[in-house]
């Protein structure tokens, strides 16, 4: 069997390009309810409250345009799991009370609700259902895009307000616009070793590690012709992939060369830099315990 990788894989920080460092950072801490860990002129490091875990990196690039919506490989969305359906609930309520309009989706595994940041980066935010509950059907994991049932996410949240978000959110999932299907497969589960999860879902492929729904989506929805964002453009930079050990990321390395993927080593030389076939970043290294 080819390389599979660790069950005990998690994702690690999103890196983004904005066009307004100012303004991303009053949407991440209003909107999204994250808290700012570090700063510099350029660049911003946010995580949940209470967590000194980093989520998302923004660095502004000065002169660049929005996103442009459709047309472009990579980010699809990132998605920032919640610890349980309560504080999604009350998540629901925060946005309702700024007036944020939201796109929502009963995905059967999970229940997530869509938004876009000031540069039409896609974001989803979401709570699993008990993975008891999930079904396979036809030897895969069964998911959907359903209307969600929005009134009884809210009432779980019952009284309590939101505070921002709670301590335990991690990344949960990150999903990537691709030029072909086969290729993604080929490269991200066959090469780089994410197990296939969910693999008739229209133009899309779910993969992950350790039997969980998905940890990366690739979709065609952006269209035949998409290409890689321009410099100028608001942009996913990079996504990380943190495995248990030193000897993990030894394994990937190995896996992908035999491949003939070209890996970089990062300056510390224990972490790898690699590029998809459509030229999108991601970083693999140990889990990083803040």
């Amino acid at each position: 069997m080819s390389f599979r990788l660790p069950d005990a894989l998690r994702l690690g920080p999103v890196r983004l390009q904005v066009t307004d460092l100012s303004q991303s950072l009053a949407f991440y801490e209003q909107v999204l309810g994250m808290r700012l860990l570090a700063r510099t002129d350029a660049e911003v490091s946010l995580g949940a409250q209470g967590d000194a875990r980093v989520l998302v990196v923004l660095v502004e690039k000065r002169g660049a345009l929005p996103h442009p919506g459709r047309g472009r490989t990579g980010l699809f969305h990132f998605a920032i799991l919640l610890p349980d359906r309560p504080s999604l609930g009350r998540f629901v309520k925060h946005l309702a009370a700024l007036g944020v309009r939201a796109g929502a989706g009963d995905h059967l595994v999970s229940e997530a609700f869509y938004l876009s940041d000031p540069d039409g980066l896609g974001i989803e935010v979401y709570a699993d259902r008990p993975r008891d509950t999930w079904t396979m059907e036809a030897g895969e994991l069964k998911m959907a895009t359903d209307s969600v049932d929005i009134a009884a996410v809210v009432a779980s949240a019952g009284v309590t307000t939101w505070s921002g978000m709670p301590a335990g959110t991690v990344m949960g999932h990150v999903h990537l616009h691709v030029g072909d299907i086969d290729r993604a497969g080929a490269f991200y589960a066959d090469a780089l070793g994410f197990d296939r999860v969910v693999r008739r879902y229209p133009g899309a492929l779910f993969m992950s590690a350790g039997g969980y729904h998905h940890h990366l989506g690739t979709n065609t929805w952006a269209g035949p012709l998409a290409r890689a964002a321009e410099p100028h453009e608001a942009q996913l930079l990079e996504w990380t992939i943190e495995l248990p050990s030193a000897q993990d990321v030894d394994a990937v390395a190995q896996a992908l060369a035999q491949q003939g993927v070209a890996v970089t080593r990062a300056a510390s030389g224990s972490e790898l830099v690699v590029r998809d076939p459509w030229g999108t970043p991601f970083r693999v290294r140990t889990i990083v315990t803040e």
